[in-house]
């Protein structure tokens, strides 16, 4: 996937995560997802509906958030920033998946969390969060992702990889997927090169002609 826009991020346990010095600040996101047997117009399998929102800044990213761990948990900050946002769920280190260190000029671990729910427990947080403090605010929504591919390879999945994206949102969404045996590999790695197709053909679009 590398090949086609998507970093790869260097994946570290749990334990070394927190073995990390002071200097380092640490995220927590959570990913809920649900199988749903439905189809798109009666022909497309829907497969599962993963959740992820828009943020204040424009940006899709997973709930969650940063977590100061002089006075949290991992655990305990990932709930308080999800209660702004979400409501009352509440996630626990058996819903950790992965971290990952992030690269740039700051330093910061990534911690997904994902826990499986039935499609109306997906449904009543969607409701819980129209109703949460930050609605309309830092969170101006929740999003299900499309994780089907349409005839003309661009719609749905690959569509939805063409936004932008927060920080390491879209690689966690990518690997989790992965790592969750909800899309096959090659599946996930030609969702990312037709959207990054689509995405130069648009830029080619904008700039102008060479002379």
């Amino acid at each position: 996937m590398s090949a086609v826009a998507v970093p790869e991020l260097k994946q570290i346990s749990r334990e070394e995560a927190m073995r990390l010095g002071p200097g380092w600040s640490h995220s927590c996101h959570a990913m809920l997802y649900a199988a749903n047997p439905g189809q798109l117009f009666g022909r497309i399998p829907m497969r599962f509906s993963v959740l992820m929102q828009m943020r204040f800044d424009g940006l899709l990213g997973f709930p969650g958030g940063f977590v100061d761990r002089r006075l949290w948990s991992l655990e305990d900050g990932l709930n308080w920033v999800l209660g702004l946002g979400l409501g009352g769920l509440r996630l626990t280190k058996a819903d950790y998946l992965s971290s990952h260190l992030t690269e740039g000029p700051h330093r910061v671990v990534a911690h997904l969390y994902a826990r499986q729910l039935t499609l109306e427990q997906l449904h009543a947080v969607e409701i819980s969060a129209v109703h949460s403090r930050d609605h309309g605010l830092e969170v101006l929504g929740l999003v299900r992702v499309p994780l089907y591919t349409q005839k003309d390879r661009v719609g749905g999945f690959p569509n939805f990889l063409s936004n932008a994206f927060v920080s390491t949102a879209k690689y966690q969404l990518l690997f989790a997927l992965k790592a969750l045996n909800m899309m096959p590999a090659e599946k996930l790695a030609e969702a990312v090169a037709a959207a990054t197709e689509k995405q130069k053909k648009a830029l080619e679009k904008l700039l102008p002609a060479s002379s």
